[in-house]
This record gives C-alpha cells, sequence and structure tokens, in this order.
C-alpha cells in the first residue's frame, strides 16, 4: 500500500548513514518506522534463487523453477491476483518475455516489501496471461511493459505458473537482455533487505527542516529524533510529492500517539504534590543564538502547558523527577502570544511559527516557536491563549506591594472586578481602602521597565503613579491577560 493509506506502508527510500545516502526499504506499521539496508549478492553475475520461496530472488541461468516448491493450487493453475500500486515502486515487479522471443510475459523479480511482494499471491515464473482483462498471451514485451503501467492503481493480474516454460527461459536470458520492470531498477541482483533500525515513533520529533553536508533540503529529505532528543534518521526520497507523502504519514502517526501519551503522563503525574494536569504536549523548534556568536539556529525542544505554566525541556520528561525539572517555566498567566503564522521564505517556503512575550522580573522575555504543520500552529496558538484565560480563572487576582504617594500599600488585580488600591497593614492599623477602579475605566497604562507604572483613569482618579519595587512587567503582563480574559468572556476583542 502507499503512504498515506491504512494498514502496512512501505517504499523504496534513501537513508543517511555513515556519510552517505544509501537506499534503504522503509515501512511505517502499528505506529513504529521499520529501516531495512540492501545487501546485494552476486555470484559470476548472477544469483540463485531460493529453492524454498520463488518470490526471494529473480529466476536467471542458475536458478530453477522445477526446484522451487510451489503450492499444489498453484502450480497450472489459472489465478486472479488483485495488487494496489504504491506510489513509489509501483508495482513492484520486473517482467521477461514477449512474443518477439517466443515466449510468455514472466515475472523475473518480486522487490519485496513492495506491492506485489505484500499480495503474498504472485510467484517468480507467473505468466501473466491479462492485466485488467487485456489479454497479454500474445503481447510483444513492450507491449506488456506499456499494459502494466497504464493499468492504474489497482491492477488486476491474471497469471499462472509455468512450470514447462523453464527451459526456454533460460536459454533466453543467458542470451538476451530484455528485462524491465514496475520497481526499482537492478543489474543481477537479488534484493535481500536487513532490517537495520526500528523506530517507535511516539513522542519523536519530525522535521522537515534539515541540512545535510551543509546543503540545505529541497523538500525531499526529513529528520526523525528520538524522545532523547537524538538524531535516529534522515530519509530522502526521490521526489518532493513522495517525500510529503511520507512526511505526512510519519508525522499523523506521531500526532495520533500524542494523546495516549499524554494520559500516560497524568497517570504518573497523579500522586505528585502540587500536581498540575497537562493539557498540551509535544516538540517544537526553538530559535536560539549560539554560544560564543550572533547566529542563530533552531533547536528542538520539548514543551507542555498545564493549568498555569508552560513548560520546555531539553528532552521528553518521562518521570516525576524529569517533569519537575523544566529548563524554562513560565506562567501563563504572565506569557502573551503575539504572533502566530507563517514567516519568511526559503527553499521549504514560509515557515509556519508562534512567538510569545513573558514578563519576568528581568524584563521581557521572548520565545520564537515552529512548527511543522498548520494544524499544529493552531493547536498551539490557541492553547496558549485559551491557557492564560483559563489560568486567570483559576487565579483570579494577584497581589504586590507598591508604594503609593510615599505611602506603603498593596495593589490588588482582580480578573473580574479590576483594581483596588489598600494601605498597608500595621500592628495597630486595620487595612483601608485607598482607592479602587474597575477594568473600563482605565484609559491607558505604561510603564519604565524598571520599578514605576503608571494607571491613567481620565476624569475619576487621573493618573496614578505606582512604584513596583522591581520590574513592573510582571504585573504589566498579568493585566493584559485580566482585561483579555474579561473581553473574551464579554464577546469583545482588544
Amino acid at each position: 500500500m502507499a503512504a498515506g493509506q491504512q494498514g502496512i506502508r512501505s517504499a523504496i527510500m534513501e537513508v543517511f548513514h555513515d556519510g552517505v545516502w544509501r537506499q534503504v526499504l522503509v515501512n511505517l506499521e502499528d505506529g513504529t518506522l521499520i529501516l531495512s539496508v540492501e545487501e546485494s549478492h552476486l555470484m559470476n553475475g548472477s544469483v540463485p534463487a531460493s529453492p524454498k520461496d520463488p518470490r526471494n530472488g529473480p529466476l536467471d541461468s542458475t536458478s530453477s523453477v522445477g526446484d522451487v516448491e510451489v503450492p499444489d493450487h498453484v502450480a497450472n493453475q489459472v489465478r486472479i491476483v488483485r495488487v494496489i500500486k504504491q506510489d513509489v515502486g509501483g508495482l513492484g515487479i520486473s517482467i521477461k518475455g514477449g512474443r518477439e522471443n517466443k515466449m510468455p510475459i514472466l515475472i523475473s523479480k518480486i522487490f519485496n516489501g513492495l506491492a506485489a511482494a505484500q499480495t503474498e499471491a504472485l510467484y517468480m515464473g507467473d505468466a501473466i496471461l491479462a492485466v485488467n482483462g487485456e489479454d497479454l498471451r500474445n503481447a510483444t514485451h513492450d507491449e506488456a511493459v506499456n499494459a502494466l503501467k497504464k493499468a492504474g492503481k489497482e491492477v488486476e493480474l491474471t497469471v499462472k505458473y509455468l512450470k514447462e516454460v523453464t527451459p526456454y527461459f533460460k536459454r533466453s536470458t543467458s542470451q538476451s537482455s530484455w528485462e524491465s520492470g514496475s520497481g526499482p531498477k537492478e543489474a543481477n541482483a537479488t534484493k535481500a533487505w536487513n532490517e537495520l533500525k526500528k523506530i517507535p515513533l511516539k513522542l519523536c520529533y519530525l522535521t522537515k527542516h534539515v541540512s545535510v553536508n551543509g546543503m540545505e533540503n529541497d523538500g525531499k529529505a526529513f529528520e526523525i529524533f528520538t524522545p532523547d532528543g537524538r538524531s535516529a534518521a534522515i530519509l530522502r526520497a526521490k521526489e518532493n510529492a513522495v517525500a510529503s507523502q511520507w512526511f505526512n504519514s510519519v508525522h499523523s502517526a506521531i500526532s495520533k500517539s500524542l494523546p495516549y501519551a499524554r494520559d500516560e503522563v497524568n497517570a504518573i503525574l497523579a500522586d505528585r504534590p502540587g500536581n498540575r494536569e497537562v493539557h498540551v504536549m509535544g516538540w517544537l523548534a526553538e530559535q536560539v543564538q549560539m554560544p560564543d556568536s550572533n547566529r542563530l539556529e533552531w533547536k528542538p525542544v520539548f514543551a507542555a502547558l498545564t493549568d498555569k505554566d508552560i513548560l520546555l525541556y531539553d528532552i521528553t520528561p518521562l518521570s516525576c523527577e524529569d517533569w519537575a525539572s523544566p529548563y524554562i517555566s513560565h506562567p501563563l498567566l504572565a506569557t502573551r502570544l503575539v504572533h502566530s503564522g507563517p514567516t519568511g521564505n526559503n527553499t521549504m517556503g514560509a515557515e509556519l511559527t508562534f512567538s510569545t512575550r513573558t514578563g519576568t522580573r528581568n524584563g521581557v522575555e521572548c520565545h520564537l516557536f515552529r512548527v511543522e504543520r498548520p494544524k499544529e500552529l493552531t493547536t498551539w496558538s490557541h492553547a496558549l491563549v485559551n491557557g492564560a484565560h483559563h489560568a486567570a480563572a483559576l487565579i483570579k487576582e494577584i497581589n504586590c506591594a507598591v508604594t503609593w504617594n510615599g505611602v506603603e500599600c498593596r495593589l490588588t488585580l482582580h480578573w473580574e472586578n479590576g483594581f483596588l488600591l489598600t494601605r498597608a497593614k500595621t500592628d495597630t492599623e486595620t487595612e483601608s481602602v485607598l482607592w479602587s477602579n474597575p477594568y473600563e475605566r482605565l484609559r491607558s497604562s505604561s510603564d519604565d521597565a524598571k520599578r514605576l507604572l503608571w494607571l491613567d483613569f481620565g476624569d475619576n482618579d487621573g493618573e496614578q503613579e505606582l512604584d513596583l519595587h522591581g520590574c513592573p512587567k510582571p504585573v504589566v503582563f498579568v493585566l493584559h491577560t485580566f482585561l483579555s480574559s474579561k473581553t473574551s468572556r464579554l464577546g469583545l476583542t482588544l
């Protein structure tokens, strides 16, 4: 079957291995990517077929159909076999013979892992009597090739295993070269595929932004990283369309595993003190500045959104200890999505990115992330905005010590009610309200990025200056989230 369909999917591609590109058979099955490399076994210019299974090698001058154990119901019986062509590899067979050679059209090779082999109903030495009902018993070799090429996606082959033609077939193949194939080209070699690697796709990272040997990707390659952030394979197809199809299939397999992985994570974290449920998680690429240079590069990061925070990890966290140790943790309440969409243009087209700004005690911290598919961009963008609003509803208010008109006070921001300034309590005093204003009265706000915050309430209370005793950015960003949350609840936009 072709990539993108249900069940086992396979194709001939290339893998970057030991500094060179090598041909590889790629199978995608049950959430696992299986890579098998080819080994060519030559013996005096030809190879014997396996006496056990005629699907394992080509018919040539050293193989004997008479020695092949063919099931009784197959020998000399007309059979109809349906084959679904693959986008890469076609039917996965080679043929020999034709009227000009006084031979029937015979299957000379069946390529392991491709369409014909997956039927498990065709044999080397089968004569092709018809293709989709078109009689080939008197066809030339070229006519047979054309019939197979134009047969469409689903091909119905009428075949018959002819033991008696083997002696003539052997003589002809030793004298002539009239072999054509609807599978990969090869010269007198049998394709023996040895499994190189199995890559379980759960929690893997996939990207089509890959550079090999200093050459930028032209859209035909993609790279897979394991959950620990290590490169598992760089694969390349001959055509952009095939590469895109396989990229989407592998990406979909990874995406389908994420909800189950998230449930497993939440089960692990359920008994952890202060546990916060993980709502969204997965791999992103973050733009970072390389140490000791001004060069910017993209680095894979594992990101997660909880009830209150956005967490970033170098590798996929698997244990409670891992989850407790992100290299960055930012409160969603003080984080703002400032961009989401395509940016730039290169050989791969516009990149899909989103950026965040977070108010911290050290100022504003910015992050630029890249995703691979539009659906991911939508998922993360919505999750960040909705996550911040959810955090506002969950936390409801923040308090901070401020100085106002030389008086030590406490400023409260409430997600629904707005601003409240109270005099700081002493041992002998009770808390007293100095002023309060709803969000609707706020005309503008500004800060000096150091310690001062100005709130302009217009004709009512005018402009109020507050000394926050530190960087005002966390309060400013929380204020924006509360405003955004309230306007969203009211069905308005900022």
